[in-house]
């Protein structure tokens, strides 16, 4: 078994979907998470029984693509009901055969690369690309590119074709999907979520960084594809939920007769920073603030008491 094999990192699959409309039990065992090899692209397979493969098993199934391998991230107990008709089954559990098929497409895959760079020069085609893979079982080479605008290539894919003398597909993709296919290690030091966590790439806002009281310098919060990072969506719903239990930043606080500006509210201290009228900087921790029935903020006698 290759290298590229032996060293996959196989994480915990993450949710299957937010859908409110859940079918959970124990027949749902026989489904599972899986993790296509060559594009890090996740989705959920049917099992014949519910020890019919175990995590880290690796299985031929029918990607969007076409037939491939996959590994097996872990069972799913709740799915959506609408999902259920569109859910592949497992082909079968990969044997020596199968994978000694995919690692020698790996070596084939570097030259059919080297080889499309080359014509994709001869052709001057302004696209970029990424990645080739020979699918399993199937005559067909997939190459993937990415570009700033919709590129003809169908001159490219007939000179590929009377190379390969093989069925030739070249799909487009974003640059978040480059990242994705590629994989690599992130500024924390951990492979990029959308290689390592999840394929499922939501949209990331400015909004997103703001309400966590983040740099909004975008070289500090964005990922190698250029785009703002994927964690920044993780947390936001925490920061949202807890930012209610905290006057708001720029608003108004009193304690007796004196009143005191909100300059930051840190949710993971549990502490408000504030300004008095003359210029004095301090902070109240939350305990010591109380919030009126007019939605009115007031500093707590006891927090004066304790300095």
């Amino acid at each position: 078994m290759s290298d590229h094999i032996d060293s996959l990192e196989i994480e915990e699959p993450s949710s299957h979907s937010s859908c409110s409309d859940l079918s959970c039990g124990e027949s749902e065992s026989l489904y599972c998470t899986v993790k296509v090899l060559h594009s890090s692209e996740t989705q959920t397979c049917r099992m014949e029984s519910a020890d019919h493969v175990k995590r880290g098993d690796f299985v031929l199934i029918n990607s969007r693509y076409g037939k491939d391998l996959a590994v097996v991230l872990g069972s799913v107990k709740c799915i959506c009901k609408s999902e259920k008709d569109k859910i592949e089954d497992i082909i079968r559990i990969a044997d020596e055969k199968d994978i000694s098929r995919y690692e020698n497409n790996l070596e084939k895959e570097k030259e059919a690369l080297k080889l499309c760079k080359v014509k994709i020069i001869e052709h001057k085609l302004d696209m970029k690309l990424i990645s080739a893979h020979y699918l399993l079982e199937e005559s067909k080479i997939l190459f993937f590119f990415t570009a700033e605008s919709r590129v003809d290539f169908r001159d490219l894919v007939k000179n590929l074709v009377s190379i390969f003398k093989m069925r030739i597909e070249l799909r487009q993709i974003g640059v978040r999907d480059e990242s994705r296919v590629l994989g690599g290690l992130a500024v924390c030091g951990r492979n990029y979520c959308c290689n390592g966590v999840t394929d499922k790439l939501k949209p990331v806002s400015i909004k997103m960084a703001k309400e966590q009281s983040l740099s909004l310098n975008s070289m500090k919060i964005s990922g190698p594809c250029g785009r703002l990072l994927c964690c920044l969506s993780y947390e936001y719903d925490f920061y949202l939920e807890e930012k209610h239990k905290y006057p708001s930043e720029g608003s108004r606080i009193l304690s007796g007769k004196d009143q005191y500006k909100v300059l930051d509210a840190n949710v993971i201290t549990k502490k408000v920073s504030v300004v008095s009228t003359d210029g004095v900087f301090f902070t109240v921790p939350l305990e010591y603030l109380e919030k009126g029935v007019s939605a009115k903020w007031t500093i707590l006698e006891a927090y004066f008491e304790t300095q």
